[in-house]
C-alpha cells in the first residue's frame, strides 16, 4: 500500500484537512486498498488537540467527516511512509531536514495545483471561515492530480 502523508504547521488545519479530502477522493476512485494517508505537523504546539472547528466545519460542509487528533511528524515518518506533502515551503524544508535518510519522496501540495497561483497553501489559522473554504477547493483541486500521478506512477487500479 502506497502511504502517504500531509504536513503542515500544527497540524490543526490545512494538513488533516487534506487527509479528509485524500480519504474521500481515494474512496470514490475505489483505491482505499492501495492509497493510504495520516497527517502531521511541523510544531508541537497542537499536540492532541483535535482539527481547528473552521477545518471541521469547511469539510461538514461538502460531506467529509474527520476524527483527528494533531501529531508532530517525526524522521521515522520518512521510513513509514512513501510520500511527505508539505503544505508550504517552510514545512518543506523541514521534511527536507528530518528526513534526509528515509525512503519517501518530499513534494509540495501546489505543485499539484493547476491554478497555482503561490508555491504555498496559506495558512488560514488566522483567518475566517472563507479562508478554510478557499484552502478545501485548491485542496480538492491539488489532491484530485496528486491521486492522479499516484495511479499513473505506481500503475493503480480500482479493482
Amino acid at each position: 500500500m502506497i502511504q502517504v502523508l500531509f504536513v503542515c504547521l500544527g497540524n490543526i488545519c490545512r494538513s488533516p484537512m487534506a487527509q479528509g479530502i485524500f480519504d474521500r477522493q481515494v474512496k470514490q476512485a475505489q483505491l482505499s486498498h492501495q492509497l493510504g494517508c495520516d497527517s502531521a505537523g511541523t510544531a508541537a504546539y497542537h499536540i492532541g488537540s483535535l482539527a481547528d472547528p473552521r477545518t471541521l466545519e469547511a469539510l461538514h460542509k461538502h460531506g467529509i467527516e474527520l476524527s483527528h487528533h494533531a501529531r508532530q511528524v517525526s524522521p521515522i515518518d520518512a521510513h513509514r511512509f512513501d510520500y511527505l506533502v508539505a503544505m508550504d515551503q517552510t514545512n518543506f524544508e523541514h521534511l527536507k531536514k528530518i528526513s534526509s535518510n528515509g525512503k519517501a519522496k518530499i513534494l509540495k501540495m501546489r505543485h499539484f495545483d493547476a491554478i497555482a497561483l503561490d508555491t504555498d497553501v496559506t495558512d488560514p489559522y488566522y483567518g475566517e471561515q472563507a479562508d478554510f473554504e478557499q484552502v478545501y477547493e485548491l485542496l480538492t483541486r491539488s489532491i484530485y492530480q496528486f491521486i492522479l500521478m499516484l495511479k499513473e506512477t505506481h500503475q493503480l487500479d480500482e479493482n
